[in-house]
């Protein structure tokens, strides 16, 4: 008779299984995107442990006027201009467990092999999560208001581009990237604005990726983007955000026991645990990070590292390849 045993499928006329893994309808496509870049600089910064690092910023030569190259003026020289970005390094750790019973009642079940299998993927989707809520952040900031734009209706024909061009000027080319919803995405299909990329599969059936191009930018499709439920009179908002190549940068700080296993063999008959750490950065370039004055200990917390007050701009907001446009649904 089929049923349930320790939250495992278990029939007892049947001790075999092929056990099968639910598919995750969580996307990462933004973090595949290349809106963020490995940066080596910082990567060696925090090599050496610590959890906050500086990157200096140069500033523009001043467009004073130069001196008459005539033989008898002299040559003044002039100071540049230098600032400093902080980043800050947040440290995770994450574990599972399975029951070792599970292993004999269940012959053939091998639940620690299905959550190996899914360990890199939990923390990619992680690291997405907070790539956008520290791009939310970043664009909070007042002196990124410009970036931040809201349309209050469907998205058309010229938003993205209008908003590129509001946001930066003349660099609104720089913005290469736009990552939305699909809700989105299918508003500007059926404007016929989008074309998908396709490809041919080893069956030599043609397939569609969640890869598309609109005038001159490349599309990502991922429902991860922020988005709010239609609530009464008020309708749906869907956030895209548009960047430049590597407007955020990322680097992995030094674990000296990224993954372990261990073993309770008193507990529920005898328990397996996989325990996993890491210490990373996302750095939005042109930003500072202040630490909190209080309630922190040594690693933000995800509140924390989303908190647009602990952010500052440092740089010309015209040079910040960070854009995000919010349409209805």
């Amino acid at each position: 008779m089929a049923g349930t045993y320790l939250n495992f499928p278990f029939d007892e006329d049947v001790f075999l299984y092929n056990w099968r893994q639910l598919k995750d309808p969580t996307l990462t496509a933004f973090l595949d995107s290349g809106a963020m870049v490995e940066d080596p600089t910082i990567a060696g910064l925090i090599s050496n442990g610590s959890d906050q690092y500086t990157v200096p910023l140069y500033g523009v030569l001043a467009d004073t006027a130069p001196v008459n190259y005539n033989g008898a003026t002299n040559i003044t020289t002039e100071a540049t201009e230098g600032k400093a970005e902080t980043g800050i390094v947040f440290g995770r750790a994450k574990g599972w467990e399975e029951k070792q019973f599970i292993r004999d009642f269940n012959s053939g079940a091998d639940p620690m092999a299905s959550i190996v299998s899914q360990v890199g993927r939990y923390w990619s989707k992680y690291l997405q999560s907070v790539i956008i809520g520290i791009t939310n952040a970043v664009l909070d900031v007042s002196a990124m208001s410009s970036h931040k734009v809201t349309r209050t209706a469907v998205p058309t024909a010229t938003d993205f581009g209008d908003a590129a061009q509001e946001a930066l000027g003349d660099n609104g080319n720089l913005l290469t990237l736009a990552i939305m919803h699909s809700k989105v995405a299918n508003q500007l299909a059926d404007l016929q604005l989008l074309q998908y990329r396709k490809y041919t599969d080893p069956m030599g059936i043609e397939r569609q990726l969640n890869i598309a191009d609109m005038n001159g930018m490349t599309v990502v499709v991922d429902d991860g983007m922020p988005h709010t439920a239609a609530s009464g009179e008020t309708p749906a908002t869907y956030t895209s955000f548009l960047f430049a190549p590597g407007a955020l940068r990322h680097a992995t700080a030094p674990v000296e026991q990224p993954v372990e296993v261990a073993r309770d063999a008193a507990t529920n008959g005898g328990m397996n645990m996989l325990y996993t750490r890491v210490r990373q950065t996302v750095h939005p370039e042109g930003f500072s990070y202040s630490k909190p004055t209080s309630g922190y200990t040594m690693s933000p917390t995800d509140a924390q590292l989303t908190a647009s007050a602990r952010w500052s701009l440092v740089d010309n907001a015209k040079n910040v390849g960070i854009v995000s446009v919010t349409t209805q649904g």
